[in-house]
């Protein structure tokens, strides 16, 4: 499977878990993708949460997205992104309408954007279940 078509799977099922260290103790919770590109995965979450303290201690992670028969697991090392430009696409969306009261509390600091780059996603299928893993490179 190429790069490309793993970001067309990702962003067609945005629902993923993520995984992320807290100490010593794994925490994995479900999470929405805003899209995935070359330019990376990218999410956001409010700085209130514990998945946002857990990320600022270790950036590193590991996404899992069920897409359909295919499991695609990504890991790397995230990365906060505080560009002004990427906020307001997010807070525009259609599919982020939530966030919009955030903004118009004058509480849109909440909102967290991280971003994997550089990562390496494996696949995974019922077919594929004892197979050696080849990562790719996204």
């Amino acid at each position: 499977m190429k790069a490309e078509e793993i970001y067309e799977l990702i962003n067609s099922h945005p629902v993923f878990h993520l995984a992320t260290m807290d100490g010593d103790q794994p925490r994995v919770r479900g999470m929405l993708l805003f899209r995935a590109d070359s330019n990376g995965i990218v999410f956001h979450t409010a700085s209130t949460k514990d998945v946002y303290k857990q990320i600022m201690s270790n950036p590193k992670a590991e996404m899992c997205f069920s897409c359909g028969d295919i499991q695609i697991r990504v890991t790397g090392v995230l990365e906060q992104n505080d560009d002004p430009k990427l906020r307001e696409e997010i807070f525009n969306h259609p599919s982020r309408k939530f966030l919009q009261a955030w903004k118009d509390m004058g509480i849109d600091g909440l909102l967290q954007v991280f971003v994997m780059k550089n990562c390496k996603a494996v696949t995974w299928t019922m077919a594929t279940n004892f197979d050696e893993k080849k990562p790719i490179d996204l």
